[in-house]
């Protein structure tokens, strides 16, 4: 009786264990990732990637001259050409620079005539509240990959847009003045379905009165 109970004991323990196991064995990526995840701070990253990667790749936004006549000319083969994408996403990004001629201001954007020549409003510098991922999908230098899931994704989205609420669009709203000349770099967000190329609204990163 005694082997039996004892037996019968380790049989129970045993089935305990197997349905509610002291430890999980995962692989050393996934952990690593698991951790990352559970101490990722959005705004620490995104003052970071501002500071030492977004800032210094602003030499590599297409110019103003090259994509708009571009769109004009073949919206789809612009696209194909200039824009970055994320996922599966119906929205897809432009990263531009250019200057232009104040023609308007109001209290959610700045319209600019960008071309030579140009009298018509071609490019809306956004300077309200930011709620798009154009800064962090613009310049291609982020990953959704990248990233253990899709919130810290979304969570850097924000933190950059805090950033650039606080830090450009106040000086920009400063400076731009019907006549004047804005030289900006920054990145649009774009769904063919709204109509967003006409004009492009661009969420601004750096600008400067001329």
């Amino acid at each position: 009786m005694r082997w039996s109970g004892w037996l019968i004991a380790v049989a129970v323990v045993a089935s305990l264990c197997w349905l509610f196991p002291l430890f999980h064995i995962v692989p050393l990526e996934r952990a690593a990732k698991e951790k990352a995840a559970a101490t990722f701070d959005p705004k620490a990253f995104a003052e970071k990637f501002w500071g030492e990667q977004l800032l210094t790749s602003l030499d590599k936004a297409v110019k103003a001259e090259v994509l708009l006549p571009a769109i004009q000319s073949n919206a789809a083969e612009a696209k194909r050409k200039f824009s970055r994408s994320v996922g599966v996403s119906e929205s897809y990004t432009y990263f531009i620079s250019g200057k232009g001629r104040v023609m308007a201001v109001s209290d959610d954007e700045v319209s600019l005539a960008a071309t030579e020549g140009a009298t018509n409003v071609e490019i809306s510098l956004q300077v309200g509240l930011l709620f798009s991922n154009a800064v962090r999908d613009g310049t291609g230098l982020l990953s959704v990959n990248d990233y253990p899931n899709s919130q810290d994704f979304n969570a850097i989205s924000e933190a950059l847009n805090r950033i650039i609420e606080e830090r450009v669009l106040p000086k920009l709203r400063k400076t731009a003045k019907v006549g004047a000349m804005i030289s900006f770099v920054g990145c649009a967000e774009v769904n063919d379905e709204f109509t967003d190329l006409k004009p492009l609204k661009v969420i601004p990163l750096k600008t400067e009165a001329k």
